[in-house]
């Protein structure tokens, strides 16, 4: 998937999280072209085309990025503020995915232009039915700019 088109890029640390999200959008047949990262300082290196992706295309952009919030190395709010301060990638959706339902998260997340906010559901079910709406909104409802 090195120079495909990609359409989730999904920035996750938590192992179950990111498992219950792939299998989620899987399951609504979302997950075509889906990378998982497990940390800020990866997807940066991923989105740049830098580090272990150099041999990656910078201009193959994501559809849609979902990014928690707390990750080590570079956090999900750090992460946000590169993307959306770089020309070349300010227009990619950022869809914030987080456990965080702390008010300074969401107000720091929209000032640095997310383009959705999401508070984690607990349960299974919920979890499950609100990752596939997101996937189904981002990747077919949604009508973005070409990048």
């Amino acid at each position: 998937m090195e120079n495909q088109e990609i359409q989730i890029l999904l920035v996750e640390d938590n192992k179950s999280d990111a498992a219950l999200t792939i299998r989620a959008l899987k399951k609504h047949n979302l997950a075509n072209n889906l990378v998982h990262l497990i940390d800020g300082a990866q997807a940066i290196d991923f989105i740049f085309g830098k580090g272990e992706f150099s041999s990656r295309d910078p201009e193959i952009k994501p559809k849609v990025i979902f990014l928690d919030i707390k990750m080590p190395k570079i956090s999900g709010l750090e992460v946000l503020r590169i993307i959306k301060a770089d020309e070349r990638t300010k227009r990619i959706p950022v869809v914030m995915m987080t456990s965080s339902n702390e008010e300074r998260d969401i107000m720091e997340s929209h000032q640095l232009g997310v383009n959705s906010y999401v508070v984690k559901p607990l349960g299974f079910a919920n979890f499950s039915k609100t990752i596939a709406e997101l996937g189904f909104y981002w990747l077919a409802v949604n009508n973005a700019p070409r990048q």
